[in-house]
């Protein structure tokens, strides 16, 4: 289909990829822990986002830049990095700063909030570098030598790359969700921000340690 090959087994090997831990998982079941569903919902669609430019820039030849050049691939990760001890910076005053009464009464995340967490989610997953490998090393060993239209194909299979990590996406915010139910009070959220924060500086040292 579309110059493509094994299509299923694309399907699998990227199932078992969305499944592995990683800043785009920690990031979606964090942020339906804070702000519920709508958060995590707002946080998968920024990571699918970011994916798919990442997509597009394999497709493009650009991913080839930071497989081919040091010092491409060197800033995005720091830039990565630097972003991820932000994210957990705001966590770790989340977590020692308690919120007044009045902004802690349970409501529906306001629009602004999902705006602002669709950006993070976007830029997390933008910034990461071994995404982008990720498209341009998994991608080709997919498509046939003799495909009409490469680029076509590249963006073939990252749209259902895209589609069927999104739908695993969402099924982890289902998830989060319910277990957001069995406690929402103030201790927890403390508890929840601080737990964030050491996960994404974590995360961002595994970043800046990442090799191409």
């Amino acid at each position: 289909m579309l110059g493509t090959e094994n299509l299923l087994l694309f399907v699998v090997t990227g199932l078992v990829l969305n499944a592995t831990p990683g800043v785009d998982m920690a990031y979606t079941v964090t942020r339906t822990l804070q702000h519920g569903a709508r958060g995590g919902v707002a946080a998968a669609l920024g990571i699918s986002t970011g994916c798919a430019v990442h997509a597009v820039a394999a497709a493009l030849g650009l991913a080839a830049l930071l497989a081919a050049s040091t010092w491409a691939f060197d800033a995005i990760k720091w830039a990565g990095a630097a972003y991820l001890v932000w994210l957990a910076a705001q966590m770790a005053r989340s977590a020692l700063n308690p919120v007044p009464v009045a902004e802690a009464a349970p409501s529906a995340p306001v629009i602004t909030d999902r705006r602002r967490i669709f950006v993070q989610g976007f830029l997390t997953n933008l910034l990461n570098p071994k995404v982008a490998l990720f498209f341009l090393a998994l991608l080709p060993q997919f498509i046939r030598a003799d495909a009409a239209d490469k680029p076509l194909a590249f963006l073939f299979l990252g749209a259902v790359f895209i589609f069927n990590g999104t739908l695993f996406l969402f099924g982890l915010v289902a998830v989060a969700h319910q277990m957001r139910r069995l406690g929402t009070s103030e201790r927890t959220r403390r508890l929840l921000n601080a737990l964030g924060a050491t996960l994404f500086v974590a995360l961002a040292a595994r970043l800046a340690l990442a090799e191409r």
